[in-house]
């Protein structure tokens, strides 16, 4: 986890519900409702804002919406391939992990999601689900992010990528998956962005609130989510067949 989820939100009605500015350009994905990792999707950041020569102003701080490739890859990074296998960061390890240390300390991002899918698993059978809000609310993923250019190629254009953090899934999702992403409510979003804040041990440490993990809806979908070739809003509906499934019947 996680390895899918649904996008499908504008910039602008992003850009007020995280009260950020939009910054994303023409280069804004279009809706998505089965993001895969390596592809662009939107994350927020707060930065120092700087001046034509690049200089910071420590006065003050900008949050804004920016595109980034799902799949994180390091500075230290020989070729980007190695962003497919590094789209989840475990929030336990992060910190002290090579690939992601640098951007705990110093880059931290939210990506936002309609929700995300997990499968569970019973007997032979793999069965998706997807987590939403029932309020359409945008579920807030803590993730990182870094800046990447190909040692290969003189002057290479800087690549933005970000990972998303898991942590052990609690409550109701404990059923479906062992792991979670790491979901930032708004009163955390400003020391989660904070810029100048380097030590976020106890945001780490801390499990997602349980009152908003029982909130979800923890919705059985069609197995069409399973493609990525697959992209639709009928990814999203229920699976009427699967309507009455029993979440603690005998999971394994």
């Amino acid at each position: 986890m996680c390895g899918r989820y649904a996008a499908a939100k504008d910039p602008a009605t992003l850009a007020a519900e995280f009260d950020a500015l939009d910054a994303t350009e023409e280069h804004a994905p279009a809706k998505d409702y089965n993001v895969a990792p390596t592809k662009d999707v939107v994350a927020v950041v707060q930065r120092h804002p700087r001046d034509e020569e690049g200089n910071a102003d420590p006065s003050t701080t900008v949050r804004s919406l920016r595109v980034m490739r799902w799949g994180l890859i390091p500075a230290w990074a020989k070729d980007r391939s190695i962003g497919s296998r590094m789209i989840n960061a475990r929030a336990e390890k992060a910190a002290t992990t090579s690939a992601f240390r640098t951007s705990v300390a110093k880059r931290r991002c939210l990506v936002p999601a309609d929700g995300w899918y997990e499968w569970r698993r019973d007997g032979k059978v793999k069965q998706p689900f997807f987590m939403t809000r029932p309020d359409g609310h945008s579920i807030a993923m803590a993730g990182l992010w870094t800046v990447w250019r190909d040692p290969s190629v003189e002057d290479a254009p800087p690549v933005v990528s970000a990972a998303v953090l898991t942590t052990d899934a609690i409550g109701p999702l404990a059923d479906i998956h062992d792991r979670m992403p790491l979901l930032m409510t708004p009163d955390q979003w400003a020391a989660w962005l904070d810029p100048d804040a380097e030590d976020v041990a106890d945001l780490l440490a801390t499990p997602p609130s349980l009152d908003l993990v029982e909130s979800l809806e923890l919705r059985p979908v069609s197995t069409k989510v399973n493609s990525v070739r697959n992209n639709g809003p009928e990814l999203l509906e229920r699976d009427e067949e699967k309507a009455d499934l029993t979440l603690f019947d005998n999971p394994s």
